[in-house]
């Protein structure tokens, strides 16, 4: 497996990180692999996959880099360059800048670490890899991110206000071993699992730690020199599904579509802002619904750390366990018509 060394200070010091490029990198892994993680990933893979495709056949050429940078164990470098995690959260083309500036023959070194093997014609003589994987970046930031980057970002937030609220309740072990099961994990003595491969361990002692999330189900890591390390993640559970429940007809129209959406989200603690980032309403709606809810006694509310969690009574549990299974005429658990 891969591990990391990981110093009091660089875990002080660690932060998360919202990123346009890694969430379109993402996204790009999700359309050339053609897999869904969830509901609401495969409608968005139905809509996309057949344009992305045709994309890449009007030319061989970039068709081919895509695979190689996307490697059987490694992406190549300057597909995914670390965020630089400072100030606000930069656009999509300033991060893409990274990109665009590699060195053609940096470019060609880093393929060949992708591919595991010597890079193959024609890509080993383009002139203009860098610039080639920008544009079939860019395409799939405008034509399948951009259009929804307001939702995601909405829900990305919301992971960082989940995972904020573990790391005050069990500090930075218990955030990091919950990163991203499967591939993270915390192993003791300063020491974090960051994939299943077996690559030799890394100190990052002293370096910046950036947490990256995203909402499709792909992540890795990057580094930039002995600087920055980042570990890209996809959100949890019911966070990545931006589509969200079924809302049982019955129960929209015993307590309206948009209340009953918030009810059906609080299987597990789940805090207003995130509940604002899942159901795509406005705060103030948010909070009328929750207050309903709760002189109804169908939640219940308490604080982890800074943040305010909700989540069922048993009332609301069996309430909203009474109404599973499909029914003709559910509803998606999105915004609804105002109460």
């Amino acid at each position: 497996m891969g591990w990391w060394r990981i110093d009091a200070d660089s875990l002080a010091g660690g932060r998360f990180v919202i990123s346009p490029l890694a969430e379109t990198v993402a996204a790009l892994k999700t359309l050339e692999h053609a897999s869904a993680a969830h509901p609401g990933e495969r409608e968005w893979l139905a809509t996309h996959l057949g344009p992305y495709r045709a994309r890449l056949a009007t030319d061989p050429v970039d068709a081919r880099l895509v695979r190689a940078a996307l490697g059987p164990t490694w992406n190549a470098d300057f597909l995914t360059p670390t965020p630089r995690g400072e100030g606000d959260t930069p656009s999509f083309e300033q991060e893409l800048e990274a990109v665009r500036s590699t060195r053609p023959a940096a470019a060609v070194e880093q393929l060949a670490v992708s591919l595991g093997r010597p890079v193959p014609e024609p890509l080993r003589s383009a002139p203009d890899l860098p610039e080639r994987l920008a544009a079939v970046l860019r395409w799939v930031w405008e034509e399948t991110v951009r259009p929804t980057w307001r939702r995601r970002r909405q829900v990305m937030e919301a992971d960082v206000v989940a995972r904020t609220a573990r790391l005050s309740r069990g500090g930075w072990a218990a955030a990091l071993d919950e990163l991203a099961p499967g591939r993270t994990r915390w192993l003791g003595d300063g020491r974090l699992q960051v994939n299943a491969r077996d690559y030799p361990p890394r100190s990052i002692d002293g370096a910046r730690l950036l947490l990256v999330p995203v909402t499709p189900g792909h992540g890795w890591v990057s580094w930039e020199g002995t600087e920055r390390y980042a570990i890209v993640y996809p959100c949890a559970g019911a966070l990545a599904d931006t589509e969200g429940p079924v809302v049982p007809q019955a129960l929209g129209a015993l307590l309206g579509t948009a209340r009953a959406g918030v009810l059906v989200r609080l299987g597990t603690p789940t805090s207003t802002s995130q509940l604002v980032a899942l159901t795509g309403q406005g705060l103030g709606s948010v909070g009328r619904h929750l207050k309903v809810l709760l002189d109804a006694r169908l939640v219940r509310r308490r604080r982890a750390g800074r943040s305010v969690l909700y989540d069922w009574t048993e009332a609301g549990r069996a309430l909203v366990r009474a109404q599973d299974g499909p029914r003709p005429g559910a509803l998606r658990a999105g915004a609804g018509p105002p109460p």
